[in-house]
């Protein structure tokens, strides 16, 4: 039996690209995996083509309650949560510049990669902490680097350096809890956001299952890719 059976994991924009991908591997390992979704519908097409215990819950991280709700729910259901992995994200405005904003683009992207991500993780840090071992997991960007950022994408990059940011706050305010908070990078994945030419989605997907999988004496407050650190 897999040393995951029994645990539950959360991934948030799961029905397609790396957050389907990064749930068929968890179900591999033996977790319990449940594909946060818009589109329900969607969702469970998704799960369809997922081996082992999948299931489907609404969850719509740019919604005020939707993470309220949803946590809710798994609370009633499982009484923890031992992995959530924040994938949902937008805008990847590679043709867009800062000296030029699109408000709408920006707070858009704010919304789902920031504040979503944020909304999921206050929800849910009671449950991750009710079994001691809980892991955070933010999926973030190369992009959102400051040591390497540049021109372009300027929703997506400064989006994902303000996720950055609250992966350091979280790790250190759930420090004591048993919950490990990392951001990982994928890397340029071939997706719908990503567009063709980049790496296969499951090499993508298996960096962020190394940090939903860490060791209790595994670090926190990082920034990943492939489980090699980034600068922040």
């Amino acid at each position: 039996m897999s040393i995951h059976s029994g645990k539950v994991a959360l991934v948030t924009g799961a029905n397609r690209g790396i957050g389907q991908e990064t749930g068929r591997q968890l179900a591999k390992l033996g977790f319990t995996v449940l594909l946060g979704v818009r589109d329900v519908a969607k969702g469970e097409a998704a799960a369809k083509a997922l081996d082992g215990h999948v299931e489907v819950i609404a969850l719509d991280v740019a919604a005020p309650d939707a993470a309220r709700t949803a946590a809710e729910g798994v609370q009633r259901r499982f009484g923890r949560l031992d992995v959530l992995i924040n994938n949902a994200a937008v805008h990847y405005d590679t043709g867009s510049r800062a000296s030029r904003p699109d408000w709408t683009v920006i707070r858009e992207a704010f919304e789902t990669n920031v504040f979503g991500a944020w909304r999921a993780a206050a929800a849910f840090a009671p449950l991750l902490g009710a079994g001691g071992h809980g892991r955070l997991v933010n999926v973030s960007s190369e992009g959102g680097s400051l040591a390497s950022m540049g021109p372009g994408a300027p929703a997506y990059s400064t989006s994902k350096a303000t996720l950055n940011a609250l992966t350091r706050v979280l790790a250190a305010e759930l420090r004591g809890s048993g919950v490990l908070v990392n951001a990982v990078c994928p890397g340029w994945v071939a997706t719908d956001m990503g567009g063709p030419g980049g790496r296969p989605v499951a090499q993508g997907a298996a960096g962020i299952v190394w940090a939903a999988t860490l060791p209790d004496d595994g670090p926190t407050g990082g920034f990943f890719r492939d489980g090699k650190r980034l600068p922040w």
